[in-house]
């Protein structure tokens, strides 16, 4: 098996039978297989600084995979949910998270109501995670979920790939999907990128506006 904690090499990756990432048989083939090089297994300094900078902030984190950053919240009393479709990341984070493993649940993001307005919702290789197609839906869904005021802050990965995921997106596009319900509060590289995202991710903090485009 390709050691997971580095990049998929031409010829490395094992061959997988499922290979739509909108399923969740997709990544529970992955989870069960060990190769989740999209893994940090551990949380990262632009996280940890902004966790510590906004305390009383509920959190949630969408495609959760192994939800390092929710144990990192929960044990520090934070209020978090953190959701994955994929049964296998589930079982995988909530062996992961131990004593806290409830604030893990299996659900479907573009329907889940959390048990808290998020003050903040985390992302991490989720939106990279999803078909190109996803992308509206992604940010309607993410408008929705938080009020006005409130922060999708986390690493998005810019750019452009032939294939995924993750798929990369681009700047523009990615500043164009964002911008008619959110706006850019803060913008900075990320030096302790894992490999398959190194040089490419950023930090990005975006603001929910007090208006937004009405649902069409």
């Amino acid at each position: 098996m390709s050691d997971p904690t580095l990049p998929p090499q031409p010829g490395d990756a094992p061959e997988f039978e499922t290979r739509d990432p909108a399923s969740p048989s997709f990544w529970d083939e992955r989870f069960a297989r060990g190769f989740t090089p999209w893994d940090q297994a551990g949380v990262q300094r632009e996280f940890e600084a902004f966790a510590a900078a906004h305390p009383e902030a509920a959190v949630l984190i969408p495609g959760c995979g192994n939800a390092w950053e929710a144990r990192w919240l929960a044990e520090r009393g934070r209020a978090v949910r953190a959701i994955d479709f994929a049964p296998a990341a589930v079982a995988s984070a909530r062996a992961a998270l131990g004593q806290y493993a409830d604030v893990v649940e299996e659900a479907d993001f573009y329907t889940y109501q959390p048990p808290f307005a998020p003050a903040w919702v985390f992302e991490r290789a989720f939106l990279c995670a999803l078909p190109k197609a996803q992308r509206a839906a992604y940010a309607r869904r993410m408008a929705d979920l938080l009020q006005p005021g409130a922060l999708l802050a986390g690493y998005f990965f810019i750019g452009e790939t032939p294939n995924g995921p993750p798929f990369a997106i681009a700047r523009d596009e990615l500043d164009a999907l964002l911008t008619p319900f959110f706006t850019l509060v803060d913008d900075r590289p990320v030096a302790d990128s894992l490999p398959i995202f190194a040089g490419r991710e950023r930090w990005l903090v975006w603001r929910r506006h007090d208006d937004a485009p009405p649902r069409a």
